[in-house]
């Protein structure tokens, strides 16, 4: 409460200080630049001459610069290898400026420049609408994040989810969509702590399985405790996945993709966009994809389709209506995961030591599960005034897990003795989401003010109707005469018999959550380098409890109110160019129902929310006319209330109690670096460093590093080349990988502890890319590296693998 007062102060000051600033209102100029042809120009710089204010066009050409002072300015509009073009303006107080520009340059030669890629530093962010719910630029937010775009996945060939994210800096993957009901997608870590992708455009966008890279605009991945804007029960304590999509744009074009590789790989993607009407008020977009896989091993596959189709309706000149969704199919196999004993002390303490077979998959193509996705988003955005914009955004997102969710364990005295279990899911999950943001850009005397005014609402839904899981059998991996012989028995038949003659209860329950949230956040220019952000999230959750249809009963219902605040402070030490920040942010889980001893008293009761409180401080660099932009920072996330279990004596019998007194720490440095250091040559470069540690826990694991916090060291980095004239113009070449250090997946007192080596993996790729077509060859995992990952399991991953492309662009 102490705590909570203080932030409520501090709110009141920094409002004050706002309130008593003199009065002087500042001016806007936007606009569109376009091509000879009409066609949007992106990338194309937009400065006012002598001053250090500007911006560069986004996908549709656009371009915005706030906080302008009233006076005479010229407008310098220019981009490597285009012609130079100056235009003089006059701005008055609170005006808002339009002032258009036509290049002399045709589509083909802008596509030429941006395929020659000059002095471009095509893989850096430098803003974003979406980390902190309003347009903020990367040197202005005193929070990190990691934006991975579109055209570094295309330069990489990437074709699926997990490899686009092996660029963001500390994120590792633990363990492959297993398609399971509720948590089927992929898990992984991010300064110590487990995430799933769950947000699409700032919104829910959730699924059991895997998910498709063709209509990805860029992936955010942001760091660190988010509760103040985006809650905390679809983000974690390390930060959270946003995946921006695709935009209509109102000029027609698109491409068509192919790509093969060994293993099966067959995978065909669309991308289709333009004007639907004349005026082009009605713009529609839609990308498509259709991949097949062959497992490495010896069974298993994977096939999906996705389409996502997007419509955008400027209405009038204030309001602008969008309407999107995806929608994803697949079915394949479970990977392979061999589950460690949790109850002995491990005998094989390295995959090396298990002695198995990791070119079998201990499945068959017939045990397979569905994960259909559906996300459907509409957003009403409204132009208030010259301050403020109304945005109104709306979601669904449905998921379910319809087959056979199976994998193996060693659950003998020996790791020789491989169990096979297996059971039929039926399971399906529904959120629905309404949020409401008031985005305002105003002063308050002379002191300029970025705020968002929030309202959000969350609705999950889920329902399992599960069989029970069933041994299928027992394999012996010491043993090849007996696995030879036992091996291929496993199949659809006989799992469906083994389950109907199960005596195991079913999963059959129901439960529903809601949560009602309200937020603020604003960004406070004090001085024209230096800028503060107070922002404040109030959640209520209602969980309404688990129908348990088997056993006809209720149970862990509760209410519960959090609190999540969030401050940072930017110093641009050289403006637009170097800053310096710092900030704390705080997340939150809510932890359900449990039973406490409270005066003696067995009692079930709703736990406190776990809080987790980060400090954090670093720089931003974009220098060398944004040549090199760079992030390197220190954090220290400090979690409490985390629920420990305890036994104590109730009338003579010995009885489990919960309270609420763990705690972990979890600190750690980042570097993440977008560089274009020469012509055509471009890099990208991350590292970080983590270390975590239950500091205060179960007598099992106190003192250890939580299983779930991956390696401690993380390298990632890609280098491109293409060359920018001459005869070879359009030729390029890519070069990068990862490297993880060692990586303990189980460490308990009970157990022992179980290491994942270390490993590099490297990746190469060659490519021409022209105005109507691009051909790219690549080959990942170059040195054929045997390697694993795993979060209480061992999952080894593909060897080396080749894939070709041919991309025809209209």
């Amino acid at each position: 409460m102490k705590r909570t007062l203080h932030l409520l102060n501090f709110c009141a000051l920094f409002l004050l200080c706002s309130l008593t600033a003199d009065a002087q209102q500042t001016a806007t100029i936007k606009g569109k630049i376009v091509t000879a042809e009409g066609k949007p120009a992106e990338g194309i710089s937009v400065k006012l001459k002598g001053r250090k204010l500007g911006d560069a066009t986004n996908g549709k050409g656009e371009y915005k610069i706030s906080n302008v002072a009233p006076g005479d300015y010229t407008i310098q509009v220019s981009a490597i290898g285009l012609s130079y073009q100056e235009k003089r303006i006059s701005i008055g107080a609170g005006e808002e400026l339009q002032q258009n520009f036509s290049l002399n340059e045709t589509n083909a030669r802008l596509n030429e420049v941006n395929i020659s890629e000059g002095r471009k530093n095509k893989f850096a962010a430098r803003k974003s609408e979406t980390v902190a719910k309003m347009p903020l630029r990367n040197l202005e937010n005193p929070q990190v994040y990691t934006s991975i775009s579109k055209e570094l996945l295309a330069d990489q060939l990437v074709t699926n989810f997990n490899d686009a994210l092996k660029n963001s800096p500390g994120l590792d993957k633990l363990w492959t969509s297993t398609g399971r009901g509720g948590d089927g997608a992929a898990y992984y870590s991010l300064r110590g702590f487990t995430i799933q992708p769950t947000m699409v455009n700032g919104v829910a966008g959730l699924t059991n399985g895997d998910l498709d890279p063709a209509g990805i605009e860029k992936i955010e991945v942001i760091k660190g405790p988010s509760g103040a804007l985006f809650g905390g029960t679809l983000t974690s304590f390390g930060g959270l996945i946003n995946i921006i999509t695709k935009k209509p744009l109102d000029t027609l074009g698109g491409s068509i993709s192919y790509t093969a590789g060994n293993f099966g790989l067959s995978r065909l993607t669309a991308d289709v966009y333009g004007p639907v009407n004349k005026d082009k008020t009605l713009l529609a977009r839609f990308n498509t994809a259709y991949h097949t896989q062959n497992s490495f091993q010896d069974a298993g596959f994977r096939k999906s389709f996705y389409f996502a189709p997007a419509i955008e309706y400027h209405a009038t000149d204030k309001l602008t209506l969008n309407l999107d969704a995806e929608f994803y199919s697949y079915e394949g196999t479970n990977p392979l995961m061999v589950f460690l004993n949790r109850g002995r002390q491990l005998i094989a303490r390295t995959p090396e030591e298990l002695n198995f077979d990791w070119n079998r998959s201990f499945t068959a193509n017939d045990i397979t599960v569905k994960t259909p996705a559906v996300n459907i988003r509409g957003k009403a955005s409204y132009k208030i005034n010259d301050q403020w914009v109304s945005e109104t955004n709306l979601s669904r997102s449905y998921r379910q897990s319809d087959g056979y969710y199976q994998y193996v364990m060693f659950l003998g005295a020996t790791d020789t003795d491989l169990s096979r279990l297996a059971a039929y899911q039926n399971s399906t999950s529904t959120a629905i989401a309404a949020q409401q943001n008031f985005i305002g850009d105003f002063k308050i005397g002379n002191l300029r003010n970025r705020l968002v005014i929030g309202l959000d609402f969350l609705s999950q839904h889920n329902i399992n109707n599960n069989s029970p899981y069933v041994t299928y059998d027992v394999l012996q991996t010491n043993d090849l005469t007996s696995l030879n012989a036992n091996y291929s028995k496993f199949n659809r038949s006989g799992l469906i018999t083994k389950i109907a003659a199960s005596t195991g209860a079913s999963s059959k329950s129901s439960n529903v959550m809601n949560v009602y949230s309200v937020y603020a956040s604003d960004v406070l220019n004090i001085t024209e380098q230096l800028l503060a952000m107070a922002s404040l999230r109030v959640d209520r959750f209602h969980n309404q409890g688990t129908d348990n249809y088997v056993a006809a009963t209720n149970t862990g219902a509760y209410l519960q109110t959090a609190f999540s605040p969030k401050f940072g402070l930017v110093y641009q030490v050289v403006p637009d160019q170097v800053s310096v920040f710092a900030n704390y942010m705080n997340g939150f889980k809510n932890s359900g129902n449990a039973i406490v001893l409270r005066n003696g008293v067995f009692e079930d009761s709703a736990l406190k929310p776990q809080q987790a409180n980060q400090i954090e401080a670093g720089v931003k660099l974009d220098v060398f006319s944004n040549r090199l932009s760079l992030t390197a920072t220190y954090y220290d996330i400090a979690v409490d209330n985390m629920p420990l279990s305890l036994t104590a004596s109730d009338n003579g019998t010995s009885r489990n109690y919960t309270v609420q007194d763990g705690t972990q720490k979890s600190k750690g440095y980042e570097f993440d670096l977008t560089a274009n250091p020469a012509e055509g040559f471009n890099v990208v470069l991350g590292y970080s460093h983590n270390d975590s540690k239950m500091t205060k826990a179960s007598p099992t694991i106190e003192g250890r590093r939580p299983v779930s916090a991956g390696p401690e060291d993380l390298v990632n980095f890609w280098l491109s080349y293409t060359v920018p004239y001459g005869v070879l113009n359009g030729f390029g070449a890519g070069f990068g990988g990862n490297y993880a250090g060692k990586n303990i997946i189980t460490s308990t007192t009970t157990t022992g502890d179980f290491t994942l080596p270390a490993y590099t993996v490297l990746n190469a790729s060659l490519f021409y890319n022209m105005q109507k077509f691009r051909i790219g060859l690549k080959m990942d995992n170059l040195t054929d590296k045997q390697y694993f990952k795993g979060w209480t399991t061992v999952e080894v991953q593909q060897p080396r693998s080749f894939l070709a492309n041919i991309s025809f662009k209209f």
